[in-house]
């Protein structure tokens, strides 16, 4: 064999294990198709449109859309329904802070792609907003930029996945950690279009002192930005018109799934765990600001109920016993949501 030839084997060896590695999906050996896909002429109205396609197998792949709002291209990954001889729905997933561009994303700390795979739905995982709260900002940021994340997720994407995926148009949608607010706030500013909407150790309140806290915390210490450039001076009239639990009466008629622990230590919580992402000695400190997150959620998803009690709208709230904030948890209430999640999915199951 010649050496050209034997460079080039192992150049498309080290491709295809590369492609594994990022995707966290195995890759294939042959050239891969995507049957019943379509990205040509594809926009959404306000022009955002899908810029190409890259396929692992017939199940998985990559869109890459151009968002007009924005005008910058994200990635958008994908799961098909084993079964795509008919339209099907979609289920939007939504990572934490890190917006899933880096290690902490459901295709790579959880088993979500497996347990989703015999769900006959479309899944649609949103790459990027990091430390955005997946909103729209009143005014760019010199640290994160133009973020128009509500209207990406709200208006540009639904009619492209639409169109590409050959969808029923039937969408739920799920999110975790920072992605709480935005999962709620999606179903208040689009009723109908997330028929359920799953919130896991989510911060659902930012008007009041703890929530703000909480969003500049994110924003501004751990992501660099600016909190008032995206929704103005603390506590104007944007903080609270984006908090889900003054605009509570806007969820009505949406499934509603709440989760999260008591920030006491449990299961996951275990030094070298296989959710862990820390080394085994940097553990105690890592659970133990992971419960005062946890805490602090509990008592903003408490306050949620009560509200949604007040203006007698059903939800599913599930207070775990122990729990801190991270991925174990996470997983196993992706899981215990899915019959609310399907309600959506599904009405007339």
């Amino acid at each position: 064999m010649q050496r050209r030839s034997i460079r080039r084997i192992v150049a498309a060896a080290l491709c295809a294990v590369t492609a594994s590695i990022i995707t966290g999906i195995p890759a294939t050996a042959a050239p891969a198709t995507a049957p019943g896909v379509d990205i040509d002429a594809v926009t959404a109205p306000n022009g955002s449109f899908i810029e190409k396609m890259e396929v692992t197998d017939a199940r998985h792949l990559r869109l890459y859309v151009h968002s007009a709002a924005m005008d910058k291209t994200f990635p958008v990954d994908i799961q098909r329904p084993a079964d795509t001889s008919a339209p099907k729905p979609a289920l939007y997933l939504l990572n934490g802070a890190g917006g899933g561009v880096d290690r902490a994303s459901w295709q790579l700390r959880t088993d979500a792609l497996s347990f989703l795979a015999d769900k006959d739905v479309n899944v649609v995982q949103i790459i990027g907003g990091a430390w955005t709260f997946y909103t729209d900002w009143i005014n760019p940021d010199p640290v994160l930029g133009v973020n128009k994340w509500q209207t990406y997720i709200a208006e540009e994407l639904p009619p492209l996945i639409d169109a590409a995926l050959g969808t029923n148009g039937v969408n739920a949608i799920a999110g975790l950690s920072m992605s709480g607010i935005p999962v709620l706030n999606l179903a208040i500013a689009k009723p109908g279009l997330f028929r359920s909407a799953a919130v896991y150790s989510g911060l659902t309140q930012v008007s009041d002192p703890a929530g703000q806290q909480a969003v500049k915390l994110t924003v501004e210490l751990y992501g660099g930005g600016d909190a008032e450039n995206m929704w103005g001076p603390v506590g104007g009239p944007l903080w609270v018109a984006n908090d889900p639990l003054v605009n509570a009466e806007k969820l009505r008629g949406t499934h509603l799934f709440v989760s999260t622990g008591t920030g006491i230590p449990g299961i996951h919580d275990q030094p070298g765990g296989p959710f862990r992402m820390e080394k085994p000695a940097d553990t105690p400190k890592t659970v133990a600001l992971g419960a005062l997150i946890e805490g602090a959620i509990f008592v903003s998803s408490h306050n949620l109920q009560s509200r949604l009690d007040q203006l007698g709208i059903p939800g599913t709230f599930v207070y775990r016993d122990t729990g801190t904030h991270s991925w174990g948890y996470w997983q196993d209430d992706l899981k215990t949501s899915w019959p609310v999640l399907a309600k959506g999915l599904f009405p007339e199951s």
